[in-house]
């Protein structure tokens, strides 16, 4: 059994096979009933390599209508849920920025792996049409990190779905580019949703005590946050929850400490198929796979950062369990495959034929 430490906060995330075997619970066929065939084709856009096929008969209340081929949106199916990768953008990261590893080594592995310092990084964000609800795992950027990002909205769009339509959204962490697509200027971009997210993470980001303390290159951080959720709160539209709880049928949050106060994933299952939504589990996929220690200088608990890494990591490689990552490649769906010195990533070309008949029907 994995035991995943909580760093500051002193409790215990456990990630096992058990556990993953007893997670959630697969949707029934009763929305089935009431739907009928989508017109989409969908298919994906991005350089992946590696095949697998997850396939299941597709049942839910919202799907994609008259979506046309996009490079920015993914969808596939687990078990009955249909789960749709939505790209914010790209942005580069500053490799550098990287500690527990040396600039040298650092440019030394990326030019290994055919790449350069900046390291171009996708930012991705995942939907879960469960059936019966529909739940956003992280918002992107919105407009507070420029341009380059903010892209979510278009995808979800051309993904055949309407901002409107989104019940539910879970929130990895309270960083700026997985917070910012909250609201569309001064309106809530997703006014029918409630926002969750861990009450340590609330507890952190939301204090208007911690941004008095914050260190002065600190406080943007906090400010967007607040601002992000502040609309969603005076709406009581926001609900904090604690470590290991079951937010929806099949979607179950599991505490990941380090990277930030309250770092969560999410453990998606349907049918016995299993899906990990990591967050921010890693930055540079070329050097964090197989160098698990490298840790952003950023992180919350950079200690607690690397520890729950490296578990996760062995977790993922020893079960075969697919992964969601809001910073690898797009669309960020793979698995993790161990290896003497590390582990290494290995992207997934998923079976989307059912995906393609997944029924629609409006709100």
């Amino acid at each position: 059994m994995l035991r995943i430490p909580f760093g500051r906060l002193g409790a215990l995330a456990l990630i096992s096979a058990s556990l993953l075997a007893s997670l959630g619970a697969p949707t029934t066929a009763r929305a089935a009933a009431r739907a009928h065939p989508a017109k989409a084709a969908i298919t994906s856009a991005s350089a992946i390599s590696t095949a697998a096929t997850l396939s299941a008969s597709a049942a839910g209340k919202v799907a994609a209508i008259e979506a046309a081929p996009a490079p920015g949106f993914y969808r596939f199916m687990l078990g009955s849920f249909a789960i749709t990768a939505l790209s914010d953008g790209k942005r580069p990261i500053n490799a550098h920025m990287l500690s527990n590893i040396s600039e040298q080594e650092v440019d030394q592995t990326l030019a290994g792996a055919g790449q350069a310092n900046p390291v171009p990084s996708s930012f991705n964000a995942f939907l879960i049409d469960t059936g019966s609800k529909l739940v956003l795992i992280d918002t992107g950027a919105g407009a507070l990190w420029g341009p380059q990002l903010g892209k979510l909205g278009e995808q979800l769009q051309l993904a055949g779905y309407a901002a409107e339509q989104v019940d539910e959204i879970y929130l990895t962490h309270m960083h700026s580019d997985h917070i910012g697509g909250l609201m569309d200027g001064d309106s809530l971009r997703f006014p029918h949703a409630i926002v969750r997210a861990s009450k340590a993470e609330a507890d952190y980001w939301l204090s208007p005590a911690r941004l008095e303390q914050a260190a002065d290159k600190d406080k943007g951080s906090f400010r967007n946050a607040q601002n992000a959720l502040r609309a969603y709160i005076a709406n009581e539209r926001f609900l904090s929850f604690e470590p290991g709880a079951e937010l929806a049928p099949g979607i179950r949050a599991v505490a990941s400490e380090g990277h930030t106060a309250g770092h969560s994933t999410y453990l998606v299952e349907s049918a016995g198929q299993k899906l990990l939504v990591w967050g921010d589990m890693l930055h540079i996929a070329a050097i964090q796979f197989g160098q698990p220690g490298a840790t952003m200088r950023f992180d919350y608990d950079g200690g607690a950062a690397v520890s729950v890494r490296r578990q996760v990591l062995q977790a993922a490689a020893r079960d075969g369990l697919l992964v969601a990552g809001a910073h690898l490649p797009f669309p960020g769906i793979g698995k993790v495959v161990a290896r003497e010195d590390g582990f290494a990533w290995q992207p997934q070309l998923i079976d989307q034929a059912t995906a393609a008949n997944r029924p629609a029907q409006a709100k």
